[in-house]
This record gives structure tokens, C-alpha cells and sequence, in this order.
């Protein structure tokens, strides 16, 4: 590991690459910083520790909603456009079914059009957001107009574009994909800030007869964190390897030497855990404005995240989500298709339709695994309070430690893929 690290300290271009992308990630962090001017942030910041809903939206924004910093809105509004084009590629329209089928010219049009629906749905949500919060916080927007309302969205949007571009310039001069980059980076961003708060609220508030008791809540807080940031990591490297040989192989192959197929048990990443969360507490949300205290009560119980009830709800929507998300990633008929055209089958199988059923009856098999393990994760944060005397407000970040583990493992293989081929190619030149 530590030679690998020197290698590519050493290697010109790779250092130039990581020094390019921690330049462009302080430029993310300084401007998380500032807060849209007009904007009295105040009593937003303890509405937002009680809100599940904003709390992930604050997680996509790397901490810039709570202040209402130029960045507030993140990479959210594009990773959504990104899964709604991609949810229409898949034979609902054909137009963009035949982009997604043109190779590198129909994915770069697929990617312009993604980026005008970021903008749409990055102004969209901006509004949505500050009127919900200017009807909730009246002191919010000075003056608290629909001309300031509007500034504020501009600004918003403005801001989640730069976002992007900065992105962009990671992918294209630094390491690793740069929207995933700058989302990991406000989650780590803030994990010294959430430990010096639990510690503060468990231990440092406490007077001298419950500091034990504080203490031992602590250790609780730093033990589940660390288990699930293990067991994430499990899950991440977890896959079911499925043997394939090529037909022009005349000698048995060594067991070694055998090439195989790679499926991981969790395909679908944290998506399914951001549109759970999404189903269950943007409703809740609406109703907040709108509806009366007894209608926003019956959600709660239902939809709000702190009763055993909705924790179910939402075990059983992140279990649906998984298999739907999983089946967009994963193609079993292509997967099929593909390894008829390379001349490769699985031993025992015949290509074709049996090669499809093979695939689909091991995927459904792992994705169950990978789906109960998303659900403990997501679940965790908000089941702990309900049994122990960790504060509700308390989140461990599961959703946030499964981006944080998932971008950096493959940012390290980008940057090792990379390591080995500047290798090759000095081996060459020699």
C-alpha cells in the first residue's frame, strides 16, 4: 500500500492530477462557506437537524444547505436528471433509447440533455426549497418577497451549475469522477464536525454523575460507527464470481488461471436508500406547509422515520428500490448477449436464453443479500434512538459512509490502473 502511494507521488503526472483535484475540491469547500447574500440562516439550522429529508439533501450538498451557501443545492439536481434520463433510455422513449444504443456520440447528446433537466430541476427544487423555508422561517429571506425568493433561487441554481463544471474539470485533469469526488468530499468534510458534536452532546453536556453514562454512550456512537463502516466495506468488495470460458480454449482451464464474471451483491449503490427517503419524507414535508397539526402527526407516525411503523415502510421500500435499481444496472440479456458475440460461455450452461436465466436466477439471489445489508445500514441511524438513549438527531451516516467507501476504493483503482500503465509504458520506452 505505502509503495503504491510513493509511486504515485513520485509519478509527475499523477501528483499533478491529485494536487489539481484538491485545488478545485478547496474551491468546493470555500464556497460551501458563503452564504447567498439576503439570507438569515439562524433558524434554519436547527430545522434541518430535525428533518430527515434535508438532512440528505444537506449530505448531496457536503453541508452547504444548513447555511444556504452558494452550493447548497450540490450535484443533487444533476444525479437526479442523470437517473431520470437513464429510467427513460430504458424503451420509453425511443429517441433516447436509440442515444443510449449510438456509442460515444448518442451518450454525449444523452449527457447534454441530462445537464438542461439539471438546470430545470435545479431551479425547480431551489424554489421549492427556499419558499418552503421562507413559509417556515419567516425571518429567513430579507425582505421576505417573491423578487428575493426568485434572486435566491438564481443564485442557487447558479451555484449547483459551477458545482458541475468543477466536476467536469476533476474528471477531465484530476483523479477519479469528479461529481462523486465533490460529494465525498462534503461528507468527510464534516465527519470531525459530527464527532465533536456527538461527543459534545453525550459526554461534554452531561454533568459529573452521568459522564459515565455519557461516556458509555459515545463508545456506542464510535463502536456502530465503526461496524458499519466495516461491514460496508464487505458489502462494497462482496461479489459472486461466476467461471466463463472461451470456446476457442482447447485445454482444460486451471482452476487458478479461470476467468470469471463478476456480479456484486450490492449493484445498486445508495440510490435506492436517497429514493426511499425521498418517498418517505418529501410527502411529510408538503404536508408541513399545507396541512393541519393532526394530518402532519398521522404522517409522522407513518412516514416520519422515528416509529416503528415507518422504519418498515421504509425497510420495504429500500428492498423494492434495490431490485429495481439493480435490474437498470445489471442487464442479464445483455450480459447474455455480450458473451455470445466474445465467443465465452459458462461452463454447463448453454448460451443464449439459458445464459440470460442463469444470470437473472444468481442476481436474484445476491441482490436479496445486498438489499437486507442497504436496508440495515439506512435503518441503523434512525432504529438506534428508539432503543438506546442516543438523541434522534444523532445520525451515524450509513448512507453517507457507503459513498464515501465506494468512491474512494474506485478512485484507488483509477489511480493504481493508471500507476501500472505509466509502468508499462516506461518499460517499453526502455
Amino acid at each position: 500500500m505505502f509503495a503504491t502511494l510513493i509511486g504515485m507521488l513520485k509519478n509527475k503526472e499523477i501528483r499533478n492530477r491529485i494536487l489539481f483535484t484538491l485545488a478545485m475540491l478547496f474551491i468546493f469547500r470555500f464556497g460551501t462557506a458563503i452564504t447567498v447574500p439576503g439570507v438569515n440562516t439562524d433558524a434554519l439550522l436547527a430545522g434541518i437537524e430535525d428533518n430527515s429529508f434535508f438532512a440528505m439533501m444537506n449530505l448531496l450538498g457536503g453541508g452547504g444547505l444548513e447555511q444556504l451557501s452558494i452550493f447548497a443545492l450540490g450535484v443533487g439536481p444533476y444525479i437526479t436528471a442523470s437517473i431520470i434520463i437513464q429510467l427513460l433510455s430504458m424503451d420509453v422513449i425511443p429517441a433516447l433509447t436509440e442515444l443510449a444504443k449510438g456509442g460515444a456520440t448518442g451518450r454525449k447528446q444523452l449527457d447534454r440533455y441530462t445537464r438542461y433537466l439539471a438546470v430545470v430541476l435545479s431551479f425547480f427544487q431551489g424554489y421549492t426549497m427556499v419558499y418552503s423555508f421562507s413559509k417556515q422561517y419567516t425571518t429567513l429571506l430579507e425582505p421576505n418577497t417573491v423578487a428575493t425568493c426568485l434572486y435566491v433561487t438564481t443564485l442557487l441554481t447558479a451555484g449547483s451549475m459551477f458545482l458541475l463544471w468543477i466536476g467536469d474539470r476533476i474528471s477531465m485533469k484530476g483523479i477519479g469522477n469528479g461529481v462523486s469526488i465533490i460529494i465525498m468530499a462534503g461528507i468527510v468534510a464534516r465527519l470531525p464536525y459530527q464527532f465533536t458534536t456527538a461527543y459534545q452532546t453525550l459526554v461534554a453536556s452531561q454533568d459529573s454523575s452521568a459522564m459515565f453514562g455519557g461516556l458509555l454512550n459515545f463508545g456506542l456512537f464510535i463502536f456502530c460507527y465503526v461496524l458499519i463502516l466495516i461491514f460496508v466495506v464487505f458489502m462494497q468488495l462482496a461479489e459472486r464470481k461466476i467461471p466463463i470460458q472461451y470456446t476457442s480454449s482447447t485445454v482444460q482451464t486451471r482452476k487458478k488461471d479461470m476467468t470469471y464474471l463478476p456480479l456484486k451483491i450490492n449493484s445498486a449503490s445508495v440510490i435506492p436508500v436517497i429514493f426511499a427517503s425521498a418517498i418517505m419524507v418529501a410527502p411529510l414535508q408538503i404536508a408541513r406547509m399545507f396541512a393541519s397539526a393532526d394530518t402532519v402527526s398521522t404522517m409522522t407516525k407513518y412516514l416520519g422515520l422515528q416509529t416503528p411503523i415507518s422504519l418498515t415502510i421504509y425497510v420495504i421500500l429500500i428492498l423494492l428500490f434495490t431490485f429495481f435499481y439493480t435490474k437498470i444496472q445489471v442487464d442479464p440479456e445483455k450480459i447474455a448477449e455480450n458473451l455470445g458475440k466474445s465467443g465465452t460461455y459458462i461452463p454447463g450452461i448453454r448460451p443464449g436464453t439459458e445464459t440470460k436465466e442463469y444470470i437473472t436466477k444468481v442476481l436474484n439471489r445476491i441482490t436479496v443479500l445486498g438489499a437486507v445489508g442497504l436496508a440495515f445500514i439506512a435503518v441503523l441511524p434512525h432504529a438506534l434512538p428508539l432503543f438506546t438513549s442516543l438523541p434522534q438527531s444523532m445520525g451515524l451516516g450509513g448512507t453517507g459512509i457507503i459513498i464515501v467507501v465506494g468512491v474512494a476504493m474506485e478512485t484507488v483503482k483509477q489511480l493504481e490502473g493508471q500507476l501500472t500503465q505509466k509502468s508499462y509504458r516506461g518499460f517499453i520506452t526502455r
